[in-house]
């Protein structure tokens, strides 16, 4: 199948003079077979990721985004180009934990973050190995619970909590670092809805009023129309950047990738094969409601 064209990045690596996040040429190739040439998971990222913006990087299975993620904190460091987090090159093992205290990361498993066997002595055991005085340390957990809405759970057992709530938990002690940067890896993918809808919510406050920035890698469409800009990879590589309007009105282009839209953009698509006057860039389930809305009031009975 041919490809479509790609959709100019927003900026490339060195774009932006306040990114807290920059790749340049980046490139990463896991381990081969002796005798094998290895495959390139990552060929040639450029990008930037802006001081408080909300990006999220889309992908089918395979395509290098969970690997792009694991470099913005040093988890892997680049076989080619470079990968700078504030200035700091993650390659320079001197700068690695302020890098990681400048960039948390999120994973798809919560069990595989809690450390503790009490909320709160879970959510303080990064703050507590960063040397912070006890009266900080206090400080930092009650504000992370409070923001994840955990705060009536600080002592309890995070092993008798929801697959949601230790999600929120896991959150808390990323935020407990006080992070630039959060990234996190398909938070989202062992959750129930519910559980998905309030980790997302939580994702987008960070965002929104307390100014972190945020990137978000999903497979979940509907969990990225919030964001300020999309990045869609195959490949290892970036085929796709835009905002999520630009990006989800493209829904061939995205099938191309093996990628869907989110429901709201599937269902204007269907109406608009059947005759109905409608945009395909109304994301929101209101906005989708309000165009349904004004097609039937200029429909010819």
């Amino acid at each position: 199948m041919e490809m479509p064209d790609i959709i100019e990045p927003v900026s490339g690596g060195g774009g932006v003079p306040d990114a807290v996040l920059t790749a340049e040429n980046l490139t990463y190739s896991y381990r081969a077979r002796e005798g094998e040439l290895p495959p390139r998971v990552l060929d040639g990222i450029d990008m930037d990721v802006g001081r408080g913006a909300f990006v999220a990087v889309l992908g089918h299975n395979g395509s290098g985004k969970s690997t792009l993620a694991k470099h913005f904190n040093a988890v892997l460091l680049p076989v080619g180009g470079r990968v700078l987090v504030e200035g700091m090159d993650t390659s320079d093992e001197r700068l690695t934990l302020d890098i990681r205290r400048a960039v948390g990361m999120v994973f798809q498993n919560p069990d595989n973050q809690i450390v503790a066997s009490v909320v709160e002595e879970d959510v303080a055991f990064a703050p507590e190995n960063l040397g912070c005085p006890s009266e900080d340390i206090r400080r930092r957990v009650d504000e992370a619970l409070r923001v994840v809405g955990m705060s009536e759970y600080g002592g309890h057992s995070p092993h008798l909590l929801s697959g949601g709530q230790k999600q929120r938990v896991a959150i808390a002690g990323v935020l407990a670092m006080e992070p630039k940067c959060i990234v996190f890896d398909e938070p989202t993918a062992m959750l129930d809805p519910r559980g998905r809808g309030s980790v997302i919510r939580i994702i987008r406050r960070l965002c929104g009023e307390l100014g972190v920035t945020v990137v978000l890698i999903t497979h979940h469409m509907d969990e990225a129309i919030g964001a300020d800009r999309l990045i869609v990879m195959s490949d290892g590589r970036i085929v796709m950047d835009g905002t999520p309007r630009e990006i989800f009105s493209r829904p061939d282009a995205l099938a191309a990738y093996g990628l869907d839209t989110p429901e709201t953009v599937s269902l204007l698509r269907g109406l608009r094969e059947d005759g109905f006057d409608v945009p395909l860039d109304a994301l929101t389930v209101d906005e989708c409601a309000d165009a349904i809305l004004s097609a039937l009031a200029v429909r010819p009975a």
